[in-house]
Parts: C-alpha cells; sequence; structure tokens
C-alpha cells in the first residue's frame, strides 16, 4: 500500500493546524506550526487568495485523510459505509475513524501519534479481547479490551506515551488503565468529544455532489 514519506509537519503547515502527526513533537517548540505557521513552498507565506466552497470542502477531506492517515481510497470507501448506515453521515463518518484499531491505540495513550500505533499493531503487539491483532483499520467494537502484549509494556517508547498520556489525559469514551497498558472500547464518542475544528458537514457536501 502507497504511504506518505515525506516531511509530515508539510501537512499540517498546508492544512494551517496543528495535525499532531509527530506526537511529542506536536507539543514543543520545535514544532514546525509554532516555528513556520505558514503553508510550505516559495510562495506560502503570500497566499491570499480567497478560497471557493470546492476548495474549503477539498481541504478539509485532506485534512481528515492525513489526521487518520489514510489513502483517498481507504478514505472513499470509508465514506461509503457512513452514508449507507442510518443516521448522520458524518457523525457516522468519524465513528467509523474513531473505531479503527491504530486510532484506539492512539487514544488510550499507548503511542505518541497514530503512526506510531500503526507500527504497534503491524507488529502483532496488540490484542482485542485476548487475540492478537496486527491489522490497523480492524474495526474496534463496543465493549472490546484492548491491551498490549506482556513483551511490548515495558518498551520505552510505549511507556513515554503513557507517561505523557497520563498528563494529558486519554479520550473519555474509553476506560485505559496506563500502567497495565489495557482498556476498554466503552462506547462511541459523542461529537462534542471530538476535535472541534474538524467540520465533516464539509466532506458530506463534497461528496454529495
Amino acid at each position: 500500500m502507497a504511504r506518505y514519506l515525506e516531511a509530515k509537519c508539510r501537512l499540517c503547515r498546508r492544512e494551517g493546524e496543528k495535525l499532531y502527526l509527530k506526537g511529542s513533537k506536536c507539543y514543543s517548540a520545535k514544532c514546525a506550526m509554532e516555528r513556520r505557521p505558514f503553508a510550505p513552498g516559495m510562495h506560502g507565506q503570500n497566499r491570499r487568495s480567497k478560497t471557493s466552497d470546492y476548495g474549503l470542502q477539498l481541504r478539509e477531506k485532506q485534512k481528515v485523510k492525513r489526521i487518520y492517515g489514510l489513502q483517498e481510497k481507504q478514505f472513499v470507501r470509508y465514506f461509503s459505509d457512513a452514508d449507507r448506515m442510518p443516521g448522520v453521515t458524518g457523525l457516522n463518518l468519524l465513528h467509523l475513524l474513531e473505531s479503527r484499531l491504530d486510532n484506539v491505540v492512539y487514544r488510550m495513550g499507548l503511542a505518541s501519534s497514530r503512526t506510531e500505533a500503526r507500527q504497534i499493531v503491524r507488529h502483532k503487539l496488540v490484542k482485542m479481547d485476548g487475540r492478537v491483532v496486527n491489522i490497523p483499520s480492524c474495526r474496534v467494537p463496543v465493549g472490546a479490551r484492548i491491551e498490549l502484549v506482556e513483551e511490548a509494556r515495558e518498551h520505552l517508547r510505549v511507556k513515554a506515551a503513557a507517561e505523557a498520556a497520563a498528563d494529558r489525559g486519554t479520550a473519555e469514551w474509553i476506560d485505559v488503565d496506563l500502567t497495565s497498558k489495557q482498556g476498554v472500547f466503552r462506547e462511541l464518542p459523542a461529537r462534542d468529544q471530538l476535535d472541534p475544528n474538524i467540520r465533516e458537514q464539509l466532506i458530506v457536501e463534497l461528496y454529495s455532489k
């Protein structure tokens, strides 16, 4: 599968806000958005043209794709699934993205970024309801127990992520025990518990044309 291998900080600068793609660096003075809060490229500081409605919708879609680390085909598939589900399509989409196993591991505070969480899952270090799962996109059902395998609990990066999460807090919809590196996906998050900077209605409008 294709992956983005360039500098992730450029993605935050392009979207004009922190996407928290680099873990602890995003919370430090080294964050690119703290030092260069403008779009990358030689004309980044001079972009003043008014963005069209389509441009706003496209940028929102690109931003959400980048936050969750998805490729275009994956994102379209998630939107199609969300559109077929009962309820509000935009919220359904966010629920599907938040239910990905790599995202749940990140939200539990067991990884400093979704990229790191994806690596942990791929390396067969995560169990769901007692079984090892190595598919980052695996959908976590409500009530599922997520835990790290025994040998992963003392990894330095896992311990550092857990310590940072203890200070910043973990997702309200997941019951987490950072000491034992496990938790329960208690419920789907309410909209007001998710990032207020995500405007999912723009994505719905984009794909509804």
